[in-house]
C-alpha cells in the first residue's frame, strides 16, 4: 500500500507542478479560474465525503498556484527597487504564506474526522473501576459550583466506585460546610501555586482513584458521562486520555451582542465540532482541562498536569503522547457550562490560550519534539501556530491603505490579473472550509474573531516566543452580569482605528477613482478590498457593544414533561416547560388551572423520573402561560432542579440540530448586516462622546 501510495503521488506530481507554475496570459488565468470555481462549486453538492477530499485537493492547488505566483512575479523588485514598497510587500507576503500554511495543515488536520462511538462497558458494573472526580474552584462563586457538584453526585455509576472533590484553592469556610452537607470531599493545600495545574496535582497525592475525572466548576456534567468514557479506557489499556466537548448553555459576547446564540455556530463549535475529530483520526486529540477523563498511570508517567505553562491541559496531553499514550474523542456533550459574559473576560481568556500555546511552542515544540507521530505533529503545529495569526491578520486589514494612501506598490501586477489569480484560490479556500466546516463555522466568520482578538494576542504570543516564563495563570470570570447597554471603549480601541484607517482609505479611494487616476483596476481592486476590512472591522465593533445581561441564572429553553399543583393536597396537572434556570420555570399553563400573579405554585419536573416537588411563586399568568420563581430550595429539591435541567443525558445533544447550514453568500451578506451595524453604532458613539464633551464645557466657555 505504502508502495502503490508512492506511485499515486508521483504520477500527480508531474501535472500538479505544471499546474501551479504554467505562465498564463489574463484571458487564460481567467477561463482557469472560472472552471476552478466551477468545479467547486459541482463537488460541494456531492454528499460522499471523499468528494470533499477532492475539494481540499483543488483548493490546495488554487493556493499553490496563487502563492507560487505572487512570489515569482509580483514582488516589487528590479531596476526600479523601492525599499519601502518592497517591506510593505514582504510583509503582506508573509501574512499569505501564514494563511497558507494554515490552511494546509488544516485540511491535513480535518483530512478524515473519526466520529468515534463510545465503546461499551463490562456487563458486569462490579468489574467498572474507580473513579476519581475534581471540580477545582478558586475565586467563584459558591452559586457556581453547587450544581456541578450536584450533577457529579447523581452520576450513572456504583456509589461504591467514585468519589467528588471539591479542590478549592480559595480555602472558604462556606464551600468546606456545602461539601460536609452533601457529603463530598473538599480538599484544600496551602498554597496557590501553578494554579488550576498544582492544585490537581496536589489532590493527586491526596486520592486513589484508578482514573480522574475532571471538570472546570462551571461545566456541569450529565449524568451517562462516565459511561460514555470510561469503554475507551477499559477496551484499550494505552487510552490515557478521553476527552468530550465544551459545551456552553449560556450565549458568549459574541452570540449575546450580535444575537446569534443558537443560530450561528459559536467560536469554539468548531474545534470541539470539527476539529478534535480530526484530530481523534492521528491519535492527536487533546486534554482540554475539564469534561475529560484521565488515566492516573498515565498522569504519574508524565509527573502530574504540567506546570510550565498557562494551557496545561493542551501541555499534559502532548507529554503523554510523546510517552507513546492514545487518546479518544467522544464528539457528544456530556457536560455544559457558561460562557464568558463580557468581551473583555473573553478576550482575556483568549490571551491567555493564546499564550500558554506560544509557551509550548517555545518550550516543547511538537515538530521536533521526539516520540510523536507525523499526525501529531501536525494537529499539535497547527493549534499551536493557529494563536499567532494576531499579527497577519492586521497586515490584511491594513494592506490595501498602503496602495491607496502611501501610493506604495505591494503587488507589482495589474489588477485584473491580481483578481484573476486571487479569486479562486480566496473561492475555493471559502467554498472548501464551508464543505467541511459549515455545521461548525460559518463563513467569514473567522475574520471578525479573529480581528477581535489580533491586536490583544499579538504582543502576549511574541514575548511568550522570546521569554516563556513571562505572564501569569488568570481565572476567567463566570456567573457575573451585565447590569447595562454600554460600548466598550476601551476594548474597541484597536476596532475604531482599524475601522477609522480603512474609512479614510475608502474615501482617498473614491476621490482618486472620480477624479481619473491611473491604474483604474488596481484602485478599484483596493477599494473593494478596503469595503470588506469596513465590514470585518464594524463586526468588531458591533461585538463591543455590550447588552444588558441582568438574570444571573441562565435561562435554558427546554421541553421537560412537567406537573403543577396549586397546594400540595390539590390535584396535580400536566404541562410541559418552555424554559427553565436555577431561579425560575415557564411552562405551559392548563386550561383547567385558573392562577394569578403572587399565588403559591408546586412544581414537578420530569415526573416520570422525579417525586421531588419544587415550590414557587407565580409572577405572571395568562394566555396559556405561566412564569413562576423558584422559592429557596432544600438540597432534595435543589438536586431535582439540576437533575431535569442539566443532568439528562440528552441535555445538550439536539443543539446543534437548530442552527442554519451555512451558505458563504448568505454568510456573507449576515457578516456585512454586523459591519453596517457597527459602523453606525461607531459613528452614535463618536457623536455622543463628542456632545457630551460640549455640554461640559459650555458653561466654562460662559463663563
Amino acid at each position: 500500500m505504502r508502495l502503490l501510495s508512492l506511485l499515486l503521488i508521483a504520477s500527480l506530481a508531474i501535472p500538479v507542478y505544471a499546474l501551479v507554475t504554467a505562465p498564463l496570459s489574463l484571458f487564460w488565468q481567467t477561463f482557469t479560474a472560472i472552471g476552478m470555481v466551477i468545479t467547486a462549486n459541482l463537488l460541494i453538492r456531492l454528499k460522499d465525503y471523499r468528494w470533499a477530499l477532492a475539494m481540499m485537493g483543488l483548493s490546495t492547488i488554487a493556493s499553490t498556484r496563487y502563492l507560487y505566483w505572487r512570489l515569482t512575479q509580483t514582488l516589487p523588485i528590479g531596476p526600479e527597487f523601492n525599499a519601502w514598497d518592497l517591506f510593505l510587500s514582504l510583509g503582506l507576503v508573509g501574512a499569505e504564506i501564514y494563511a497558507y500554511v494554515i490552511l494546509i495543515l488544516g485540511f491535513v488536520q480535518t483530512i478524515w474526522p473519526l466520529h468515534r462511538k463510545p465503546a461499551p462497558l463490562p456487563d458486569d458494573p462490579s468489574q467498572w473501576p474507580t473513579v476519581d472526580i475534581y471540580i477545582p474552584t478558586y475565586n467563584e462563586p459558591l452559586a457556581v459550583v453547587r450544581p456541578t457538584v450536584l450533577a457529579a453526585l447523581a452520576m450513572d455509576w456504583p456509589r461504591d466506585k467514585f468519589r467528588v472533590y471539591v479542590l478549592d484553592d480559595g480555602r472558604r469556610d462556606e464551600f468546606r460546610q456545602f461539601c460536609e452537607t452533601v457529603g463530598v470531599t473538599h480538599v484544600t493545600r496551602t498554597d496557590n501555586k501553578h494554579a488550576k495545574a498544582g492544585n490537581i496535582n496536589a489532590a493527586l497525592k491526596k486520592t486513589g482513584g484508578e482514573y480522574i475525572a475532571i471538570f472546570d466548576c462551571d461545566h456541569i456534567p450529565v449524568r451517562s458521562f462516565l459511561q460514555m468514557t470510561m469503554g475507551s479506557m477499559l477496551q484499550d489499556k494505552t487510552v490515557s486520555l478521553v476527552q468530550t466537548p465544551h459545551h456552553f448553555f449560556s450565549p458568549d459576547p459574541f452570540e449575546k451582542n450580535l444575537a446569534t446564540f443558537r443560530k450561528v455556530p459559536n467560536e469554539g463549535e468548531l474545534f470541539y465540532g470539527l476539529i478534535q475529530d480530526g484530530n481523534d483520526f492521528w491519535d492527536a486529540s487533546f486534554f482540554c482541562g475539564s469534561c475529560a477523563v484521565l488515566r492516573r498511570e498515565a498522569l504519574e508517567q508524565i509527573g502530574g498536569i504540567a506546570t510550565e505553562t498557562v494551557t496545561e491541559d493542551a501541555h499534559t496531553s502532548l507529554r503523554m503522547h510523546t510517552r507513546g499514550w492514545k487518546s479518544a474523542y467522544i464528539n457528544i456533550p456530556q457536560a455544559a457550562g457558561l460562557a464568558t459574559e463580557s468581551l473583555s473576560a473573553h478576550v482575556g481568556q483568549r490571551i491567555r490560550w493564546a499564550r500558554g500555546m506560544a509557551q509550548i511552542f517555545r518550550v516543547n515544540n511538537p515538530m521536533v519534539m521526539p516520540g510523536l507521530k507525523f499526525g501529531q505533529r501536525i494537529c499539535y503545529s497547527n493549534a499551536m501556530l493557529h494563536f499567532f495569526y494576531g499579527l497577519p491578520r492586521l497586515i490584511f486589514l491594513t494592506s490595501p491603505l498602503a496602495y491607496l494612501l502611501l501610493g506604495a506598490e505591494i503587488i507589482k501586477a495589474q489588477g485584473w490579473m491580481v483578481l484573476a489569480y486571487a479569486a479562486p484560490h480566496v473561492m475555493l479556500a471559502t467554498t472548501t472550509n464551508s464543505r467541511l466546516q459549515g455545521p461548525f463555522r460559518h463563513s467569514f466568520w473567522a475574520e471578525i474573531y479573529e480581528t477581535v482578538l489580533a491586536t490583544f494576542i499579538l504582543v502576549p504570543t511574541l514575548l511568550a516566543v522570546i521569554n516563556p516564563k513571562l505572564g501569569k495563570f488568570n481565572v476567567t470570570a463566570k456567573g457575573g452580569i451585565v447590569d447595562r447597554d454600554y460600548f466598550d471603549k476601551d476594548i474597541a480601541r484597536p476596532y475604531y482605528l482599524l475601522f477609522s484607517l480603512n474609512l479614510i482609505g475608502f474615501t482617498v479611494g473614491i476621490i482618486r477613482l472620480l477624479i481619473g487616476g491611473p491604474h483604474a483596476d488596481t484602485l478599484m481592486l483596493n477599494i473593494g478590498w478596503t469595503v470588506y476590512n469596513l465590514i470585518i472591522a464594524g463586526g468588531a465593533l458591533a461585538v463591543a457593544n455590550e447588552k444588558r445581561q441582568v438574570r444571573s441564572a441562565v435561562r435554558v429553553r427546554t421541553k421537560l414533561q412537567a406537573a403543577i399543583r396549586s397546594h400540595a393536597d390539590s390535584g396535580a396537572y400536566m404541562t410541559e416547560t418552555l424554559d427553565v434556570s436555577y431561579s425560575g420555570v415557564a411552562l405551559r399553563l392548563p386550561e383547567a388551572v385558573d392562577l394569578k400573579q403572587g399565588d403559591s405554585l408546586q412544581i414537578l419536573l420530569m415526573p416520570e423520573r422525579n417525586d421531588v416537588w419544587l415550590d414557587a411563586k407565580v409572577m405572571r399568568a395568562g394566555r396559556g402561560l405561566v412564569a413562576a420563581k423558584l422559592n429557596e430550595m432544600s438540597i432534595p429539591q435543589e438536586s431535582a432542579l439540576v437533575q431535569a435541567l442539566f443532568g439528562r443525558a440528552d441535555a445538550w445533544i439536539q443543539w446543534r440540530e437548530h442552527q442554519k447550514p451555512d451558505r458563504p453568500l448568505r454568510a456573507l451578506f449576515e457578516v456585512g448586516r454586523y459591519g453596517i451595524r457597527g459602523g453606525r453604532d461607531f459613528f452614535a458613539w463618536v457623536v455622543k462622546a463628542i456632545w457630551q464633551r460640549g455640554t461640559r464645557t459650555a458653561p466654562t466657555k460662559a463663563a
